[in-house]
């Protein structure tokens, strides 16, 4: 009898622990959506580099603008502009309406789309609902699950993974790295051995892309061949210039009076490999598909990066500002969007994309001292 009592008192303390685990996950993911809208946390003294990026001129692009084709093919999808609403958020009840204007203009304008990380939607079903609402309101679009490396690492299962990507019906899954953003997070879990081995596992054994990608400190030349050798579909370089997640770690790790990880979050602040850089030296290691962000904020960056090497390019914090705003700022920002990739591939004669992936362009320092180190 005892032993069964304790059996009985043990099982509800197991589903309070679980209980409680959520609804931490789901705090710090309130938190970070937050933090990101309303705190100041974009590289303080570092950029894109995108600005070293100078394509040239054409005054004679023997074309008319409305000739110009935005439309791209990747991973096998059709895009109607080489854009993608990159991952950002969900697992809180806040992520809800935002992820539904996101996935609402994504179907409107034929573009693709990532969720944030959906380890919050495993345990809950109503933290669920803060993904699944982007494929009811994107039936036909390109969406992308995401699972972080760390929980991979940790051994979350390959059933588990499935569950992740039934819940959106995902066309790919994402599988993101944060080693800067869990090294300052006062929760982190900087255990990352092995996750090269779970990726290769995913890559072998789900039958969608299997995309690896960062989150704002970029993907090194010599990561990006490793991550191609594993067998992965695409890389998503996520580089320097935009948000940085160890700012957005320092805040919450200030909030909680943790000073050790505050102070380091101050310190990696602006830790990374700029956007062009990582792409340039991605570009150079690898043949499969790329795609560009971090700290991409308008169509003339997304031109800058087709020309420069990558497949697609991914917004995520305009995207997240104005879909936050309104879903009228959200498709205003868009239109604007396009109408800026399509006048700079007028500008430099490219009719579709890929004229302008093989567009002149002259390369400044800094960025210059990148490439020539590589």
């Amino acid at each position: 009898m005892k032993t069964n009592l304790r059996a009985e008192i043990g099982r509800p303390r197991r589903r309070s622990n679980t209980r409680r685990t959520q609804q931490k996950i789901q705090n710090r993911k309130k938190e970070g959506l937050m933090i990101a809208l309303k705190e100041g946390v974009q590289s303080r003294s570092s950029s894109t580099l995108l600005e070293c990026v100078n394509l040239v001129h054409n005054a004679l692009p023997e074309l008319d603008l409305d000739e110009i084709n935005t439309s791209t093919s990747f991973l096998g999808f059709e895009l109607a502009a080489p854009i993608l609403i990159d991952s950002m958020t969900g697992g809180t009840p806040a992520a809800t309406r935002i992820n539904g204007r996101l996935a609402q203009a994504a179907h409107e304008f034929g573009l693709g789309m990532g969720v944030g990380s959906q380890r919050a939607g495993l345990g809950s079903s109503l933290m669920a609902e803060t993904y699944r609402i982007v494929r009811k309101k994107a039936p036909n679009a390109f969406i992308y699950a995401n699972i972080g490396g760390a929980q991979l690492a940790e051994g979350l299962s390959i059933e588990d993974v499935k569950r992740i990507i039934e819940m959106i019906h995902a066309d790919a899954l994402a599988i993101h790295l944060n080693p800067l953003q869990e090294v300052i997070q006062p929760e982190g879990e900087p255990k990352f051995r092995g996750v090269l081995d779970r990726v290769k596992e995913l890559s072998q054994r789900l039958h969608i892309p299997v995309i690896v990608k960062e989150v704002g400190a970029g993907i090194s030349a010599e990561v990006a061949a490793r991550l191609e050798k594993s067998g992965v579909s695409a890389i998503n370089i996520a580089g320097l210039g935009g948000t940085s997640w160890a700012g957005v770690e320092q805040i919450r790790a200030e909030g909680k009076r943790v000073r050790a990880k505050a102070r380091l979050g101050d310190l990696l602040w602006d830790w990374g490999i700029p956007t062009a850089a990582s792409l340039i030296g991605t570009k150079r290691a690898v043949k499969i598909p790329i795609i560009s962000s971090g700290g991409l904020r308008s169509g003339v960056d997304v031109a800058k990066c087709i020309a420069i090497g990558a497949s697609v390019a991914g917004l995520a914090h305009p995207m997240l500002k104005h879909a936050a705003e309104s879903y009228a700022s959200l498709t205003h920002f868009i239109e604007e969007t396009i109408q800026q990739v399509r006048a700079t591939m007028f500008l430099v004669g490219a009719k579709d994309t890929q004229d302008l992936s093989i567009a002149d362009y002259i390369i400044t320092a800094p960025l210059r001292y990148w490439i020539d180190g590589e």
